[in-house]
């Protein structure tokens, strides 16, 4: 193990991390709420590590256990630094604020904030920044803006990147890494200026735009994006834009080169879209009949809260809590699913679910033909055994750690369903759930070592679980 190349690629990770926190001191100095402090003492004591790590000479690449080591060291240091000005911002206690900084970081959107109007500009827009920076990975950021990682840094953005498959675009990780980071600052800035010119003030369409992109959900109002009910307008362009969040961005570069073709044959695209089009039908005509008056306003929920489901993003426009058993079953489910892989969405993701079900489908095949090879493909490609296992591993994995997070949480005196939908939110990166932690509550009545545990299972969440639980292996510390 070379930990001089492992300390070194941190010091670089900090250092682009104290230049973060440079926009958030400038929105404090701008607004003039006096919590530009804490930005200051984190970035020099940030700037400061990060130089002398990043100042040791190394030899040697970077290997798998080391891109390995990296990934998880660096979310943790990038977490606990993250946290240092809430902390010091006096409205959080450390065990909260780190559970914040992660859920951000993570794009949960998890938040033990009761009253988010209390917290200064600044503090807020660090709050959901960290969306933005968390959304298509801290270390797939810092690898199209620091070269110095270059030579294996495809194992890095591997270890990072949300799906079971990851490939590049062009021969350089760097150049792969700048072209996502392109598409996803290009979409954001579109969306930024639909907000605003939607009567959204510039703050709130850059915060929201933060919450959307990154699949967060951290809004600037206590009723999140139902704050904005009376503009359907808002409610719309962000229903799109989360959508097109959970889209793999890898299909954004092919339209770029003009690729429609396959952009439109690709069957992960077609099943998320299709998901989203019937779950969304089938709750918008459940809720016309039992909630709503106006078939316009069963849709624009119905489609909003899908969109948020399956993204993972977790903005809510009214309180499904108070729909059918009907409704919620199917954003329960969604809970499960995911978007695409490639993109900032969380949970399962659905080329996961699409590998399985034709696992299923050749197994029962087998039964009637037990001699005949049937292939699992993937837009006309396919699948190999490596990549079948691991995603049976995954699911078992994700199964199991699920299963430990409901027994967790239910120590406290939770309900089944409010434990079952705690551990299924934070470990699949969705924030909002049902009963303890629905549309109108939050995390704040967990105790300290709930709120660590559920902090953990947002981590092995957005790491995709294989990443952490490697590093607990004794032969991942044996290998030379």
């Amino acid at each position: 193990m070379n930990y001089l190349i492992v300390a070194k690629v941190l010091g670089n990770l900090l250092i682009f991390k104290s230049a973060a926190l440079v926009l958030p001191l400038l929105v404090s100095i701008l607004y003039r709420e006096g919590d530009y402090f804490p930005f200051l003492v984190t970035i020099l004591f940030t700037l400061i590590l990060g130089f002398f790590l990043s100042s040791i000479k190394v030899n040697g690449r970077i290997r798998i256990r080391e891109s390995l080591l990296i990934v998880v060291f660096g979310w943790l240091l990038v977490s606990f630094f993250g946290s240092l000005p809430f902390v010091m911002s006096g409205y959080f206690t450390p065990v909260d604020a780190f559970f914040e900084t992660v859920s951000g970081l993570t794009t949960t959107g998890a938040t033990i904030l009761d009253d988010i109007k209390i917290l200064p500009k600044g503090i807020l827009f660090w709050r959901s920044f960290t969306h933005w920076l968390g959304g298509m990975g801290i270390l797939v950021l810092t690898l199209a803006i620091l070269p110095a990682l270059g030579v294996g840094g495809f194992q890095i953005f591997k270890a990072e990147s949300p799906g079971p498959i990851s490939n590049k675009l062009v021969p350089k990780m760097k150049d792969t890494a700048k072209i996502l980071y392109t598409a996803y600052l290009g979409i954001t800035i579109l969306q930024v200026v639909l907000l605003y010119l939607g009567r959204m003030s510039f703050y709130e369409s850059l915060l929201h735009t933060f919450g959307t992109m990154g699949t967060g959900g951290f809004s600037t109002r206590n009723s999140s994006i139902g704050a904005f009910n009376h503009n359907s307008y808002l409610v719309f362009v962000i229903t799109i834009f989360m959508v097109a969040a959970g889209v793999n961005f890898f299909l954004y570069y092919d339209l770029y080169k003009g690729r429609w073709r396959s952009v439109i044959k690709n069957s992960e695209l077609r099943w998320y879209l299709s998901i989203i089009i019937v779950a969304s039908l089938m709750i918008t005509i459940n809720t016309r009949l039992t909630v709503y008056d106006s078939l316009f306003e069963a849709f624009k929920h119905s489609t909003f809260q899908v969109s948020s489901f399956i993204t993972t993003t977790g903005y809510t426009t009214t309180d499904y809590e108070q729909w059918s058993s009907f409704s919620k079953g199917i954003l329960f489910l969604l809970m499960f699913i995911g978007g695409s892989a490639g993109s900032t969405a969380g949970s399962v993701k659905v080329i996961r679910i699409m590998i399985l079900w034709k696992l299923v489908k050749r197994e029962i095949a087998k039964i009637l033909h037990r001699k005949a090879i049937i292939p699992i493909k993937i837009n006309n490609q396919n699948i190999s055994l490596e990549v079948v296992t691991s995603i049976t591993g995954f699911v078992f994995l994700y199964t199991l750690l699920l299963s430990i997070g409901i027994l967790v949480v239910s120590l406290e005196g939770h309900s089944l369903a409010s434990a079952a939908s705690t551990a299924a939110a934070t470990l699949g990166n969705i924030g909002p759930g049902f009963e303890v932690i629905g549309p109108t509550r939050t995390y704040s009545d967990f105790s300290s070592f709930t709120k660590i545990f559920l902090s953990i299972l947002m981590l092995l969440g957005r790491l995709e679980l294989f990443t952490l639980f490697a590093l607990l292996m004794p032969e991942f510390w044996k290998g030379s």
